[in-house]
């Protein structure tokens, strides 16, 4: 029996205007790639995309302002949100901190879409991605980290994989592994 499956892509979407943010950008941008394939694969199956992006610390902006700002920007920031901008069909929320779970209506989505497991994706995945998987792990979500679709600083990553892995909080697979796991026929939804 499927489980229902939600894509859930964290903060891809950014200015990179932070401590070690253009380092971080191009790893960025190479996630959004495989994001985007992984996107295009929830889309054919009709399985649930959400966004969620801290809101750049501009409280009176929405999320499609933020794509906005990420076009307006250039470089990596447009790019990526040229491939990923939002979709008809897809939700998106704003977060205040690390986790998609704290202060928003993550959970009450999740529980409207009838969602037992989710795909994270997105950056950093030391810090936001690790603290979204904590956060899903302790809801009781099965979780699971696509590593080809997220970004860190190369020194951060392998120890963060290290820690999903052995502390049991989300399984890490690859893409073609993903893909595995989601039922192969369209579903309308």
């Amino acid at each position: 029996m499927q489980q229902p499956t939600a894509l859930l892509i964290i903060d891809l979407f950014s200015l990179f205007d932070f401590p070690q943010g253009r380092q971080l950008a191009p790893l960025a941008e190479q996630a959004a790639l495989q994001t985007a394939n992984l996107r295009a694969a929830f889309d054919a199956r009709g399985l649930p995309v959400i966004y969620a992006n801290d809101n750049f610390g501009n409280w009176k902006q929405d999320f499609p302002q933020l794509v906005e700002a990420c076009r307006q920007k250039g470089g990596e920031p447009a790019r990526i949100a040229a491939q990923l901008a939002p979709r008809p069909g897809h939700y998106f929320i704003l977060k205040p901190k690390h986790s998609a779970f704290l202060a928003t209506p993550l959970p009450v989505l999740l529980a409207k879409l009838g969602i037992s497991r989710l795909v994270l994706a997105g950056m950093a995945l030391d810090s936001c991605v690790l603290a979204t998987a904590v956060d899903a792990n302790s809801r009781e979500y099965r979780t699971v980290v696509a590593w080809e679709a997220t970004a860190a600083l190369p020194d951060r990553r392998q120890p963060a994989l290290q820690t999903l892995q052995r502390s049991g909080v989300a399984e890490v697979l690859s893409n073609r592994q993903v893909l595995a796991l989601l039922p192969s026929t369209t579903t309308n939804g």
